[in-house]
């Protein structure tokens, strides 16, 4: 018999931009349990793109975790002894997920200084439609296109 599925933890807004959001982003970031060590490559991060693009770094945050967002996944299901890879809608919070894993991992790919000017310049690249998560996210997009043939085993 299943148990039932633990009840989500309310996170606190991040105290600096007062965003839930950035909150989860920089939990995200965390390693080894040192939140202040994720804040402060965050916050690092903004200020860097404020003073790269001259934009507000929050704005440009959230168009990167935007165009990020994967709108279809494929999911692998077994029918009749055969895996069948069936594309599905993400989900809202998963789709925050993905992006911010994605952007977080091709910053950590990328050959740089600090980890918040590597976060800084993916952040960028991504509202610019461009660079290691948007990659990523176009092709989750091109295997769900691939497999659309199998979308009625939904």
């Amino acid at each position: 018999m299943r148990r039932r599925r633990p009840e989500k933890r309310q996170i606190l807004p991040d105290p600096l931009f007062n965003s839930l959001s950035i909150a989860k982003f920089i939990n995200y970031i965390l390693h080894n349990g040192k939140k202040g060590v994720s804040e402060k490559i965050f916050y690092e991060a903004m200020n860097i793109i404020k003073s790269k693009t001259k934009k507000d770094g929050t704005d440009i945050f959230d168009i990167a975790i935007k165009n990020a967002s994967p709108l279809l996944e494929v999911k692998t299901r077994r029918i009749g002894g055969a895996n069948y890879q069936v594309p599905i809608e993400v989900p809202k919070n998963r789709q925050f997920f993905l992006a911010s894993k994605w952007i977080i991992s091709s910053a950590k790919g990328r050959s740089g200084k600090s980890m918040s000017e590597r976060l800084a310049t993916e952040f960028i690249s991504a509202a610019n439609n461009e660079g290691g998560a948007i990659k990523k996210k176009e092709d989750v997009h091109r295997m769900a296109e691939a497999n659309r043939a199998f979308a009625h085993f939904r």
